[in-house]
């Protein structure tokens, strides 16, 4: 696309390069170069976008961003208005009522802005500038002596704004030496390359996209932006905004640049100038690339959408943990009390308030909620407090709510467990947080004198349970009883078989590694329930970890005496084969029913 526009703007030989500056009238008239550079640094680029050429007047906003930095937001408004002139940018006048220049843009605001920057002396106050440019360029920056000496030769009429400046105390150093220092930053070689880079940069929130180094802060960034939107492109600014659509400027040495903020910035190299002093290539091009790629501030590619991607109850998408009939039956009665809400994109401010009214239109008799922070990009203040906010309300109405915010998006680097506390709970996946929900349920409408968990005897196993008396005694027999502590590893990923496990008491978790580099649960099983099945079976090796999730009691099967049963009771182990694949298959069928219902892998 950059190559068809180059190719339709190649043509356009009207206008002239600027000649009251004699080295600039001596440039490649026909030099065209286009550059586009994304927020996270991938260059797109043809035509002479490697030719040398000086900043000029686009080195005003970055001398603008380091005054700032110098002196603050205040400091430098004291001495710089803010408002579009409607003069052409050399113009030797202030603003009538407050005898400020018009906005750092123009010639006398760039003066005064080179005025503010800080330094022992003017050559570092240059060396300042000068390497303030470089880390936005994100390369060693270098002044052009022949083009520096060309404009302080026939620089007369700035040289009259600076003693303008000073004369109405604007300025108070002495006006040569802040002219000077303005001839200088202008005099500073760039490429179109280079200027695309700077531009990414503000782009980028004020951080170089190619070396992640900070050129600027995102308030002050933001600033630069807003004064480059209404004044950047002088007496043209009207126009440029309602055609291009972009914070940007443009210098006498034929180049533009221009902004589209979080995405990307454009750099345009052609020395044929309108008589605005703006490149003649440069604005058409600027202004069919934002045709083309639709990227004028004001395109409205849709409404303000909410930032709720998915919600559902867990009734709907229970967690991993399998659960015994008794907890089963009130999670299914009562499964609606409980839901998970699925943020993505950036939560801004019209995004935030969609989602909050979203929620808080669903919570009547909610006994907990999630909300699942992981696909969600930027969080800016406002959405931040709105959710905040939220969650006391939630909390003061007894909805419990959790976050799941591995990345602390909202700051919350820790989990409270104090259920008084309205920031609540924050979990690294959603489906810790569901079971998470799924306790506080129980907790709630357990039915009273059913206890919520029973330690089983193994003759009460579902897997022995149903065996006639003499059999169940011969299998019960072989089985070793077994106490596990919390968190013990009971078989690796690859391990070799080491029984068939019957759990009795407690609960343990299979674990696989996702792609986030972390651990996730597969599956939770409690009592009643059963691994190790599969590698018995197969003889093969475990395919997922196994982990005490608390004290766990097991009677374990050994490998031997499983291999044993065939030649000593062959119909026993037919019959243990045969409840043990109706027991796995119905953990299998609730799993994949569970993942199905999942909108994603955790």
């Amino acid at each position: 696309m950059l190559e068809e526009v180059y190719a339709a703007c190649r043509a356009d030989l009207s206008g002239t390069p600027a000649d009251y500056i004699p080295e600039l009238a001596a440039v490649e008239p026909d030099a065209f170069g286009l550059c586009l550079a994304t927020a996270d640094g991938l260059i797109y680029s043809v035509g002479d976008t490697g030719t040398g050429f000086t900043i000029q007047s686009i080195s005003k906003p970055f001398t603008y961003a380091l005054a700032l930095a110098d002196n603050g937001i205040d400091g430098v408004a004291a001495h710089i208005d803010v408002e579009p002139s409607g003069e052409p940018f050399n113009e030797i006048s202030l603003e009538p009522d407050t005898q400020r220049p018009s906005n750092p843009m123009i010639n006398s605001g760039a003066i005064t802005a080179a005025s503010l920057v800080h330094g022992r002396d003017a050559a570092e106050k240059f060396d300042r500038v000068r390497r303030c440019y470089s880390r936005f360029a994100g390369r060693d920056l270098r002044l052009d002596q022949a083009v520096y000496e060309s404009e302080a030769r026939t620089g007369f009429r700035n040289r009259a704004i600076g003693y303008m400046l000073r004369s109405v105390d604007i300025i108070d150093v002495d006006p040569d030496d802040v002219v000077d220092r303005y001839f200088r930053q202008c005099s500073i070689e760039v490429t179109c390359t280079d200027l695309a880079v700077m531009a990414a940069t503000l782009a980028d929130n004020g951080v170089n996209p190619r070396t992640g180094e900070r050129a600027l802060s995102s308030a002050l960034t933001e600033r630069v932006l807003s004064v480059m939107t209404t004044c950047g492109m002088y007496n043209a600014a009207g126009d440029w905004v309602t055609t291009v659509g972009l914070p940007a400027k443009s210098g006498v040495g034929g180049g533009i640049i221009a902004v589209l903020p979080g995405q990307l910035g454009i750099s345009v190299y052609s020395p044929r100038l309108d008589s605005h002093g703006n490149s003649v290539r440069g604005v058409a091009a600027c202004r069919e690339l934002s045709r083309r790629l639709e990227l004028h501030f004001c395109h409205v590619t849709r409404s303000a959408r909410t930032a709720i991607r998915a919600d559902y109850s867990v009734a709907r998408v229970p967690s991993r943990r399998r659960r015994g009939p008794g907890d089963a039956a009130i999670l299914n009665a009562h499964g609606e009390r409980a839901r998970v809400y699925e943020l993505h994109g950036d939560l801004l401010f019209s995004g935030a308030e969609r989602a909050v009214r979203a929620i808080e239109g669903n919570v009547d008799g909610l006994d907990a909620l999630v909300i699942d922070l992981r696909r969600v990009g930027e969080v800016s203040a406002i959405a931040r407090e709105m959710l905040e906010d939220l969650r006391a309300r939630l909390a003061a109405r007894d909805t419990r709510v959790a976050l799941v915010d591995p990345d602390a998006k909202l700051g919350h680097a820790t989990s409270s467990l104090d259920p008084r506390d309205p920031r609540g709970r924050v979990f690294i996946d959603r489906d810790t947080a569901t079971e998470w929900c799924e306790d506080i349920i129980l907790d709630r409408h357990h039915r009273a004198g059913t206890p919520e968990h029973t330690a089983l005897e193994l003759t009460e196993h579902p897997l022995l349970a149903g065996l006639a008396d003499t059999e169940q005694a011969k299998l019960a027999a072989e089985f070793q009883i077994r106490t596990i502590a919390r968190g013990e590893v009971i078989a690796d990923r690859g391990a070799r078989r080491s029984g068939l496990y019957l759990i009795l008491a407690g609960r343990v978790r299979m674990t696989i590694l996702g792609a986030d580099g972390r651990m996730h649960r597969l599956v939770t099983l409690s009592e009643g329930m059963s691994f190790g099945e599969i590698p018995m079976l197969l003889d093969e090796t475990f395919v997922n970890q196994v982990v005490a999730e608390t004290q766990v009691r097991v009677a374990v099967l050994p490998p031997a005496v499983f291999d044993r049963l065939a030649d000593d009771h062959p119909r026993l182990k037919l019959a243990l084969l045969q409840r043990l694949a109706a027991g796995a298959y119905a953990q299998m069928d609730a799993t994949v029913r569970t993942l199905s219902n999942n909108t994603d892998s955790y």
